[in-house]
């Protein structure tokens, strides 16, 4: 007879949902790429379910060059066009224009700090915040920490950086660990 594991519930029962709530949501990243992806991934969620994104990870790997700002700052208008046409990823002119301006301010950024990295733990001290959530219903949209990180990365040039998408990112690489209370990943992830 098998025990049921406790997960936080927005997790469900679908397998791509599972294996990321289980092996990366709230894990502490620190790689710059992953981290530039994940912003980028997260912009691209804008007005859409993060299911539709995980689905389409792979494709917008593909697309994108590995997510590889360099690569990316050098996109044609005719790779571009062909972005536009590619049907494993969102197929949205601004969104896809987004990463390419993202791409830019990362790279002017670097100019600044030593990697994505420490710009990006500066917000949250270096360590993840550690909420103590008892329900789904407790986790906010956005917080002061994901106003201040969104308003910088605007002025820095980045698109699709909301705050809500900035606290969303925050979550899923670890900056903030909103993982309830009951979830195995919890302590985890601390």
């Amino acid at each position: 007879m098998s025990t049921k594991v406790a997960r936080c519930t927005w997790a469900g029962n679908s397998e791509p949902y599972l294996s990321y709530h289980d092996k990366e949501w709230g894990v502490p990243l620190h790689d710059d790429r992953r981290l530039f992806e994940m912003i980028n991934l997260e912009g691209a969620q804008a007005g859409l379910s993060w299911i539709t994104i995980l689905k389409k990870r792979d494709n917008y790997r593909q697309a994108f060059d590995g997510f590889d700002p360099e690569k990316i700052i050098r996109y044609s208008p005719k790779k571009i066009e062909a972005l536009l046409q590619n049907e494993g990823i969102v197929r949205n002119k601004l969104k896809i224009n987004a990463v390419i301006s993202n791409a830019k301010a990362f790279l002017t950024l670097l100019e600044t700090f030593p990697t994505f990295d420490q710009y990006l733990w500066q917000f949250v001290d270096g360590k993840p915040i550690i909420n103590h959530w008892n329900s789904l219903k407790e986790v906010p949209a956005s917080t002061r920490v994901s106003d201040a990180l969104s308003k910088d990365l605007k002025k820095r040039g980045f698109k699709f950086t909301g705050s809500t998408i900035c606290y969303a990112f925050m979550q899923a690489v670890g900056m903030v660990n909103d993982h309830t209370t009951d979830c195995f990943r919890w302590k985890e992830c601390q």
